[in-house]
């Protein structure tokens, strides 16, 4: 058969391709229904591209979205990678929030941490952000987030910035934004946190024995390290190399 026409398209019944030029051509099925295909080279590979049925498109529908496929990859679009967008629903900050906590939540063994984790976010983001969607949040955006608790709160705000870099993390792993959180571009964007030059105040000597008495009920590491630097007078590095 020749290039299709309309009316030799109505008689075809024999399973089989029928092309119709450019890559665009009918496939006939073995139930005798048809399905319009183009056949194109999307970054050095064969792609078949089904455009939709012959009950629900004509020949000259047809052609017209070969045309456009065929064009969008002439501007370096990839439109099985633009269908796979179209599908995906992209959500809000707020509910992206959400699923990474109830995601990631069980690794953490603290329960104080599980909670903190989301309530950061609740209190400082949500108001501002909650309802913009992912893909849609860039390095001003949470830069203007943090602005108002950078110098007031700066471990808030360094952990705030930890778990909004998290979020878009987890989006961006996910195909749900084109990057991942630009963290260092928002740090260039705040002031440098002012240095802190106190010490630690040094516990009192008539303080050890409570001090010691509230170690012993302690099961951790750092007690043993504190129970053997307080007597020894180490130095806490060499007390943090120290084999157990």
């Amino acid at each position: 058969m020749g290039k299709p026409t309309a009316p030799k398209i109505r008689d075809l019944k024999e399973p089989g391709n029928y092309g119709d030029g450019d890559g665009l051509f009918l496939r006939i099925g073995g139930s005798g229904k048809g399905y319009w295909i183009i056949r194109c080279q999307i970054n050095g590979r064969r792609r078949d591209i089904g455009l939709g049925p012959l009950s629900l498109m004509s020949l000259a529908e047809a052609r017209e979205a070969a045309y456009l496929i065929r064009k969008d990859i002439h501007n370096g679009l990839d439109p099985i990678a633009e269908r796979k967008k179209e599908k995906l629903v992209i959500p809000s900050f707020r509910d992206a929030a959400k699923q990474v906590h109830a995601e990631y939540r069980l690794a953490w063994k603290s329960g104080k941490h599980q909670k903190q984790w989301i309530t950061t976010l609740e209190k400082h983001v949500f108001p501002k952000i909650s309802n913009r969607l992912v893909d849609d949040i860039e390095g001003p955006v949470i830069r203007n987030v943090l602005a108002s608790i950078w110098l007031t709160k700066p471990e808030t705000a360094r952990r705030v910035k930890q778990r909004i870099g998290v979020v878009l993390g987890w989006a961006y792993a996910n195909g749900l934004r084109a990057s991942e959180a630009p963290l260092r571009s928002v740090g260039r964007g705040l002031p440098k946190h002012p240095k802190k030059h106190n010490h630690i105040a040094a516990t009192p000597y008539e303080y050890l024995p409570e001090l010691l008495k509230h170690l012993h009920t302690k099961e951790n590491v750092s007690r043993l390290a504190l129970e053997f630097l307080i007597p020894t007078a180490t130095r806490s590095g060499e007390v943090r190399s120290v084999h157990l």
